[in-house]
């Protein structure tokens, strides 16, 4: 029984290596070149691979728990890296927030001036005998 599954273990180790030596980048092999490591793993599958797997394999950085953790942010994700910019940006922003409520002052002080203007031109066509009727006289 163990026997007919070691040559399947060793089948799918040739194939594991080698797609994963052909997907490394040559630059980060160690030890020989890429083509050597493939020449070792496919003419010797066991030793081969293993060999790979010890000796040959790109050194993996140890991943961290969080994604965007790395030497080029700092710890922070783009959106959430401090600089001067993000102070400037804070500035800027309450800069159009005053000049939004400046705006939205004079917008009202508009407003209720046209409507103290559409209430005199009311006043000023009303008839002198009383309130406006809603039903037209006949």
């Amino acid at each position: 029984m163990v026997y007919r599954i070691l040559p399947l273990i060793e089948l799918a180790l040739l194939v594991y290596c080698l797609i994963d030596c052909l997907q490394s980048d040559s630059a980060t092999v160690r030890g020989l070149s890429k083509g050597w490591w493939i020449v070792l793993i496919v003419f010797l599958p066991l030793a081969g691979g293993i060999a790979w797997l010890v000796a040959g394999r790109p050194a993996r950085a140890p991943r961290s728990g969080v994604p965007w953790r790395s030497t080029a942010t700092a710890g922070y994700p783009e959106y959430e890296r401090p600089s001067k910019a993000r102070a400037a940006e804070a500035e800027i922003d309450a800069r159009l927030s005053d000049d939004q409520a400046r705006v939205d002052r004079e917008h009202q002080d508009a407003m209720r001036k046209w409507e103290d203007s559409l209430r005199q031109r009311e006043l000023s066509l009303r008839p002198d005998d009383g309130p406006p009727s809603s039903v037209p006289a006949e």
